[in-house]
């Protein structure tokens, strides 16, 4: 198969494993070139199933080597940085969290945890030359390597630095691509109406690592309605996690409470049983 035929028959892998609906969303896919994104071969890959049970401690990561970019096109996770742990993602999962962003032709979009710009640029290609893209990276050799490699957007941006203490300006959409116990404040004042926001709400299951679920968050005027989009195990923003919040977490997974996130609240009150995380500042709640 051609590279081209290789890249159609991937897109369509993903359009069935996300279940994608955002139209635009399989034919980015096919058209960004993930070779382009990943440095030159041979490349590692695995499943994320795999590197999770790893991560886990269940097992040892094992990856295959491969040398020809065909190979590249498949539901699997690619090492950016063995020694760092650091892979590519899965592109069915941010196909989902990208699908749930529902990003429309000259929209503003946020992406923390750009890497080196692979999703960044299937979601510039979502908003269009009339839209714009702001990612934000903070391993600077990532952030440099994502420069490079989307420089050919003449809508996108690369913010090296901790995206959390980052100012995206108005967005209509931001992916967050780190685990945080809480969403920011600053984020949801920054959300146009309408706007979108998806997060990892996760607890700590190690030093670096977290899992819990990916919510999207809806502006809609003042009010902000919360939904589960997928479960998630994901890298840990150190810089935007509250130690008094993670066994609330832990309660509201173990609880199922997780799951039935409802609203973002920002009236004082009491923490009660309808609070699923209750934030300063903010409560994340059931009802």
């Amino acid at each position: 198969m051609k590279i081209e035929e290789c890249r159609l028959f991937y897109a369509e892998e993903i359009r069935y494993a996300a279940n994608v609906q955002t139209p635009g969303l399989v034919e980015a896919y096919a058209r960004v070139p993930r070779e382009r994104f990943l440095g030159p071969g041979p490349w590692l890959i695995g499943s994320a199933e795999t590197r999770a049970m790893s991560a886990a401690g269940a097992i040892q990561m094992q990856y295959i080597a491969v040398d020809d970019p065909c190979q590249l096109y498949h539901n699997v996770v690619v090492v950016l940085d063995r020694a760092a742990d650091i892979n590519n993602g899965q592109p069915g999962s941010l196909a989902r969290w990208i699908d749930a962003m529902e990003l429309k032709p000259g929209e503003r979009a946020f992406h923390l945890g750009c890497g080196v710009g692979y999703y960044t640029a299937i979601m510039a290609e979502l908003v269009g030359s009339e839209g714009s893209v702001v990612g934000a990276e903070l391993n600077n050799s990532l952030a440099e390597r994502a420069r490079e490699n989307l420089s050919s957007y003449r809508n996108v941006a690369v913010h090296a630095g901790d995206g959390a203490q980052f100012d995206p300006g108005e967005c209509d959409a931001m992916l967050i691509n780190a685990g945080m116990t809480h969403p920011l404040l600053r984020w949801l004042e920054r959300l146009r109406n309408g706007g979108r926001l998806i997060i990892p709400l996760t607890m700590a299951t190690s030093a670096t690592l977290g899992a819990g679920v990916m919510a999207r968050i809806t502006r809609t005027g003042t009010t902000y309605s919360v939904q589960v989009v997928t479960p998630v195990a994901i890298y840990s923003c150190a810089t935007a996690r509250d130690s008094n919040l993670e066994p609330v977490l832990r309660k509201a997974a173990t609880t199922g409470s997780l799951m039935k996130m409802k609203c973002v609240r920002f009236d004082s009150h009491e923490p009660g049983e309808t609070c699923v995380i209750h934030a300063d500042g903010l409560c994340v709640s059931s009802v």
